[in-house]
């Protein structure tokens, strides 16, 4: 199993792309991504990434920050509801419990990327790097989809 997890980590660093949504990534046998996308918005608008982490280890592990060679700016934003009002909010990290995954979906938490460093369009490929608190790096291509995408 860790030989799996070692050449996927390989293939990504490698900038290699996934050609299916439900690909996973890794940096190490204790974290992976899987079925991440982007919803693409035109121009220079901001665009969402979604994806869900899974922490394999014993012990929970905060995603403490994002960054794109393709957008300058990639923020971690929760949408929160109050009556029938919806708000995005920045935050600083979210924890992914020991032996769980956590989805960052439309609606909730979900990555902000602003500021593209080039033109983007459906059927791109956009490369997340997503920073945790235990030291790993893991680096997950995305497949642009188009607004009306909902998964």
């Amino acid at each position: 199993m860790k030989s799996r997890f070692r050449f996927i980590a390989a293939l990504a660093m490698a900038g290699m792309t996934a050609t299916s949504a439900s690909a996973a990534f890794a940096a190490s046998s204790t974290l992976t991504v899987d079925g991440g996308w982007v919803r693409w918005l035109p121009g220079a608008l901001p665009a969402a990434g979604y994806l869900t982490i899974m922490n394999n280890g014993d012990k929970p592990v905060d995603l403490v920050g994002t960054s794109s060679p393709d957008y300058g700016m990639a923020m971690l934003h929760v949408t929160r509801t109050e009556g029938s009002t919806s708000k995005m909010e920045m935050v600083d990290k979210l924890t992914v419990p020991a032996h769980q995954k956590v989805a960052l979906e439309p609606g909730h938490y979900h990555l902000m990327l602003e500021q593209p460093t080039h033109k983007l369009a459906p059927g791109d490929t956009v490369k997340l790097e997503l920073k945790f608190s235990n030291g790993d790096t893991v680096v997950a291509p995305l497949p642009v989809k188009p607004p009306s995408a909902t998964q």
